[in-house]
């Protein structure tokens, strides 16, 4: 199921995600409510990374929690902080390059989700997940864009991306020539100057069309 809900607008005229999703499961008995969020499908280099993320009943918005996009690193790097003290449960997975290119993105990045919701330790009562409504995840449903309205999805971005950029960032060290630290691995003139110089690494997705036309590999 795929559904839109509208934004709530703050005091300040800015649209930041509620708890209205998550009050109205609550209170019909499901207490575990997850949202889920990935990171990395767009880049031609790096990981998918999926968060999940569970708040208690009863749950207050957390200031300055929006759409991880909208934010900035240092933002997202105190807000994560926030989030992994107020959770009830939270968890961070993967799929690597390798299983990109050898089951593809979609296949891999609902790997990721799943790979993030078996270490909750408990499965969640019910299931939110960002954009449109994938069948192979099992029971859940959909949220259009959900990371801008529902708060555990959007804390589910901010952690995957966290993690996403921290892992690029370190990669960025091995890698220099690529400006990893700044572009994450997606396909910055930058990025895509220093692959046609050097060729793809064994952290680009061979089977994404800038890295295919290398040829290099």
């Amino acid at each position: 199921m795929t559904v839109d809900y509208p934004l709530a607008a703050t005091v300040t005229g800015r649209q930041e995600p509620t708890l209205d999703r998550e009050e109205t499961l609550w209170q019909s008995g499901r207490h575990r409510v997850a949202g889920v969020d990935e990171v990395g499908r767009g880049p031609i280099a790096g990981p998918v990374v999926a968060a999940v993320v569970i708040f208690s009943p009863g749950q207050l918005l957390i200031p300055d929690l929006r759409d991880s996009k909208q934010m900035t690193a240092l933002q997202r790097e105190r807000i994560a902080v926030i989030i992994r003290q107020q959770a009830l449960a939270w968890a961070v997975a993967a799929a690597s390059t390798r299983e990109i290119d050898r089951i593809n993105i979609r296949r891999a990045t609902i790997l990721a989700m799943r790979r993030a919701l078996g270490r909750l330790g408990s499965p969640p009562d019910h299931t939110l997940i960002d954009g449109s409504a994938l069948p192979e995840l099992g029971e859940h449903e959909a949220m259009v864009k959900g990371d801008a309205h529902c708060l555990s999805i959007a804390a589910a971005s901010v952690l995957a991306k966290v993690v996403r950029d921290r892992l690029m960032n370190l990669l960025a060290g091995h890698y220099p020539a690529f400006g990893w630290q700044e572009n994450k691995g997606y396909a910055t003139a930058e990025h895509l100057a220093a692959l046609d110089r050097a060729g793809p690494t064994k952290h680009h997705r061979k089977s994404f069309m800038p890295v295919v036309q290398t040829r290099l590999f």
